[in-house]
């Protein structure tokens, strides 16, 4: 017995220092990671003796501050110190050195200037060209001799006949016709001939009637135009009235391809935009198109807009009823860009990890715009040359949430970052038409500025350098971002519109 015990100590003993081990180098990289203290060893606290608490607070509910270090929490749990270079005072923000970054795998990208193109893409489907449509009618009343082999559905070319029609009416005025240009009066023969064009007699028959001198009271209805017959109704032995329909036939040279876009995202389309569609009948094969109308009316159900895009139909291959997938291409438009994946969306704010000196990292919310490929616009709250976090963001907000850090709003000063002066105030961007130009001033009739709750109205701004204006004129339509300093609306950058 005392042998299987002496054996089993030494095995005991050996398992808990693995465990220690291992315990004491999660603790280590957890330290690393949060700046927080937690019960740390007496040398860690004495290190910390010379640091002034900016309050205590409880990680679990960090919207609370005590001056206090004996006071607790409203859960009833300690309060922790919380110091200056933790993310307080003067330099805000969640710090991480370089060596826990790297192994976070924290990439950070400047916010650039650059240009996005319009992209949208919608669901479709094929439908006839309701301006190419023919409808055949009967000019006199009559009685239907002779039907054709037609049918619904059926495509057929111009002057395709249909039916055979016995006008009684028509016999009785061509054989007037022909005894009075018997008698040889031109006068009386020109009257009688515009009568028969009167009674709807088509200039064929007429002229068939003066070369063989015999009436012709049966006329075989042709189709004026090639096509699919969508009705026919003409049948042998028919009695048919004037103006009534035999058939409608719809032409096949175009379709038209109606994509339904939702209303929140179709604001940047225009007739006339250019379009690509691909079919899954035919994969690997893009067509060319432009849009041809947007209609008035709402889809009140899936609130959408229907977007009519006519396509040519080059071999008829086009088939009303067919799915096709539109691509609109839109103008590219100057934009401050970051990478989509650098965005965190909570449902009600977008935010972005600004990177900023010395290992700091602090939350800042923006508006966003479009966006297009891996790129989304940015409307308000960064500014040209400040760095965001890419990735592991995520990490980071988690850590400033618990360390109750709130967000820098749209508008509001930017914290120092690496390579920013402090001062470095958030721009915000629209589009407007230079009204007037001075060497310190320009009037601008602008679209509305959500971002600051701005309307669309005209308006001066500083202008503190000429060279901003420079190469543009009067009635120039430009986008420019501006701030709002102690002095008034500034702009600080203006370009063209480009397409103008």
């Amino acid at each position: 017995m005392n042998e299987a015990a002496s054996t089993i100590r030494p095995r005991l003993a050996a398992t808990g220092l693995a465990i220690a081990l291992v315990a004491g180098a999660g603790g280590y990289g957890i330290a690393r990671w949060t700046s927080h203290p937690t019960d740390a060893p007496l040398a860690a606290q004495g290190a910390d003796a010379g640091r002034k608490p900016l309050y205590w607070y409880d990680p679990m509910v960090p919207q609370e501050h005590y001056n206090n270090p004996e006071a607790l929490s409203s859960m009833g749990m300690k309060t922790i110190p919380k110091y200056a270079d933790e993310g307080g005072g003067d330099a805000p923000g969640v710090r991480i050195d370089p060596a826990t970054s790297q192994t976070l795998g924290l990439r950070t990208v400047a916010v650039r200037r650059g240009e996005l193109a319009s992209s949208l893409t919608a669901t479709g489907t094929i439908d006839f060209n309701q301006r190419d449509v023919a409808i055949v009618q009967a000019r006199a009343g009559g009685f239907v001799q002779r039907v054709y082999a037609r049918a619904p559905g059926d495509i057929i070319g111009a002057g395709a006949p249909l039916a055979d029609i016995l006008v009684p009416e028509w016999g009785g005025a061509q054989a007037e016709f022909l005894a009075v240009r018997r008698a040889g009066n031109a006068a009386l023969t020109q009257a009688a001939r515009q009568r028969l064009m009167l009674l709807g007699m088509p200039a064929g028959t007429i002229a068939a009637v003066e070369r063989t001198g015999r009436p012709h009271n049966v006329v075989t209805i042709s189709t004026p135009t090639g096509g699919v017959i969508k009705t026919l109704d003409v049948r042998v032995g028919m009695t048919m009235t004037a103006g009534q329909t035999l058939a409608e036939v719809n032409g096949l040279g175009t379709v038209w391809l109606n994509a339904a876009v939702p209303e929140a995202i179709a604001s940047p389309l225009k007739p006339g935009q250019s379009v690509q569609a691909t079919l899954a009948a035919f994969p690997g094969e893009t067509l060319s198109g432009r849009v041809s109308a947007i209609l008035p009316q709402t889809q009140a159900d899936s609130r959408t807009l229907t977007v009519r895009i006519e396509l040519p139909n080059r071999g008829r291959r086009l088939r009303p009823g067919m799915f096709a997938t539109v691509s609109f291409a839109g103008s590219a438009r100057p934009a401050l860009l970051v990478p989509s994946e650098a965005l965190i969306r909570t449902g009600k704010r977008t935010l972005v990890m600004l990177a900023l000196d010395k290992g700091r990292y602090h939350p800042a919310e923006v508006q966003t715009g479009r966006e297009s490929g891996d790129d989304t616009e940015i409307l308000a709250g960064l500014s040209e040359g400040e760095k965001v976090v890419a990735s592991g963001q995520f990490l980071i907000d988690s850590e400033a949430s618990l360390s109750g850090l709130q967000a820098r709003p749209i508008g509001g000063a930017a914290p120092a970052a690496a390579g920013k002066p402090a001062s470095t105030a958030a721009l915000y961007e629209t589009v407007g038409k230079i009204e007037q130009i001075t060497t310190t001033s320009i009037t601008l009739s602008h679209e509305p500025v959500p971002a600051i709750g701005w309307p669309a109205m005209t308006m001066t701004f500083q202008l503190p350098d000429p060279k901003i204006a420079q190469g543009l004129k009067t009635g120039d339509r430009v986008r420019f971002g501006f701030d709002q300093p102690p002095a008034g609306p500034t702009v600080r950058r203006m370009v063209k519109v480009a397409g103008q």
